[in-house]
């Protein structure tokens, strides 16, 4: 399993992102499940939405099952407002946060992200560190 997280998908889905090509061509070499949250994808529509086309293919990524989404339950949601409190410095958003509490409970390590600073700083329980893709951004 892999976590999705907010970067990838707006340059999935938006030609014009620096990311673009390199995420997509990721993508493809994809053999794992993907897994986020709608925190992430709340992020992302609105992000993307310059263009209702770009939002629209995003909503069709998810229908075909491109990525699967999971919610939180009430003890996960207080372990995101604990790992928030202990990152408020960077700040830790609601999406990060959402995603290193899935890591910790499914014991998830890798994370495809384009935000390789906070993902590297973020030290989940029982998994110790993630491993990001891409490997540099």
């Amino acid at each position: 399993m892999i976590l999705l997280d907010t970067g990838p998908i707006v340059a999935f889905f938006d030609g014009s992102d620096d990311y673009h090509k390199s995420c997509v061509e990721l993508l493809k070499g994809v053999n794992e499940p993907l897994i986020t949250t709608w925190p992430v994808l709340t992020e992302a529509f609105y992000l993307l939405g310059f263009s209702w086309r770009a939002q629209d293919n995003l909503w069709e990524f998810i229908v075909r099952g491109g990525v699967e989404i999971l919610s939180l339950d009430d003890k996960q949601q207080a372990r995101c407002r604990q790992l928030m409190e202990k990152y408020a410095d960077l700040p830790m958003d609601l999406a990060d946060g959402t995603l290193v509490v899935l890591a910790e409970s499914k014991r998830i390590k890798k994370i495809f992200t384009l935000d390789h600073k906070d993902f590297q700083i973020y030290k989940p329980t029982r998994i110790k560190r993630f491993t990001l893709l891409p490997e540099r951004v």
